[in-house]
């Protein structure tokens, strides 16, 4: 055997051995792509329970988790109106197993707040968006406000005496309040709560006088009228307060709010899982029971891609942006 032909052969069975291991890779990476997921999967809400984000998030697991096969375990994480939750999801590994549920908060926060220990377009992709919801404006009933235009005219012949409540600084019900203030040039001290359900006590004695509210947060105490709803924030009334206007129709014309939710993962998460989550949220949403549930809350399901979430993400924080700056709205 010549030098150049004894050298060629370790060569190429060198070669060989490259080919294999690649293909190995390949059939690997495959086989972990199909497995996933193959371990519980956590949802975080970052929220206490009582408000439409658990109500969504506990729905929404228990039908996720029929349809990916692996338990989706629903984690209440509260703390800085949504941000300490969001930030332990943005922080966690980018594999598909650690996910967050979040409301419009996630895009006013990183302008409200001086400083966010996360990123949110670096570290955070989008799942979907999965629902809509307008907002419902209740009222402690030891007041004798009926209508939008009673808590207007309350409001300006009691200047600086109300007070409304909110989930917490840069949650959603907390910038409707600000916008009313902004429209209607009432007064009111904003109290926030770490929920919308842990204000209802000092609602129903009065302390605080109003509050934008998620519906599933409302329903339990409007039920019974230990609070008054007296409108809603869509564009259409809410088929759970068919009697309640819409704040544009009592007069605030444009007035609309739309607490909607999104579920976000971190950022680099495999494409492959991407899909997955996302496929199955848009089967779920589709299922008569679990729109019958959340219809009950006044929750419209929708069901993005990821692509479609991200530019919408993108929208919402401009929309909010705007809002925040016009009323120079800062953290307490």
């Amino acid at each position: 055997m010549t030098i150049a032909r004894a050298l060629r052969a370790p060569l190429a069975a060198l070669a060989l051995l490259g080919l294999s291991s690649a293909a190995s890779l390949v059939v690997t990476r495959a086989a972990q792509a199909q497995a996933f997921p193959n371990k519980p999967v956590r949802l975080v809400l970052p929220y206490s329970p009582g408000g439409i984000i658990d109500y969504v998030g506990r729905t929404m697991a228990q039908a996720l988790t029929g349809a990916l096969g692996q338990p989706v375990v629903a984690e209440n994480r509260p703390g800085a109106g949504g941000i300490t939750g969001t930030d332990s999801v943005a922080r966690s590994p980018a594999d598909g197993y650690t996910l967050v549920l979040m409301d419009p908060a996630i895009v006013i926060n990183p302008t409200l707040q001086p400083s966010m220990p996360y990123d949110l377009f670096k570290q955070l992709k989008t799942v979907s968006i999965i629902s809509s919801s307008p907002e419902v404006l209740v009222v402690s009933p030891e007041l004798p406000i009926k209508s939008v235009s009673d808590l207007i005219a309350y409001g300006k012949a009691n200047p600086a005496k109300l007070n409304f409540a909110s989930a917490g600084i840069g949650t959603t019900p907390h910038l409707a309040g600000e916008l009313f203030q902004q429209r209607t040039g009432v007064v009111a001290t904003h109290i926030p709560y770490k929920s919308i359900g842990q204000s209802y006590p000092d609602l129903m004695s009065n302390k605080v006088q109003f509050a934008f509210s998620s519906i599933a947060g409302a329903l339990p105490f409007t039920n019974d009228n230990r609070v008054r709803a007296i409108a809603t924030t869509g564009k259409t009334r809410s088929l759970v307060y068919p009697d309640a206007p819409t704040v544009d129709e009592a007069g605030l014309k444009g007035f609309e709010v739309d607490l909607w939710l999104g579920v976000f993962a971190p950022t680099g998460t495999p494409a492959e899982a991407m899909d997955k989550l996302n496929g199955a949220m848009k089967t779920v949403l589709k299922d008569p029971e679990l729109l019958k549930a959340l219809a009950k809350v006044g929750v419209e399901p929708r069901g993005t891609t990821g692509a479609e979430g991200d530019a919408f993400l993108q929208a919402e924080f401009g929309k909010w942006k705007k809002v925040i700056e016009d009323g120079n709205i800062k953290e307490n």
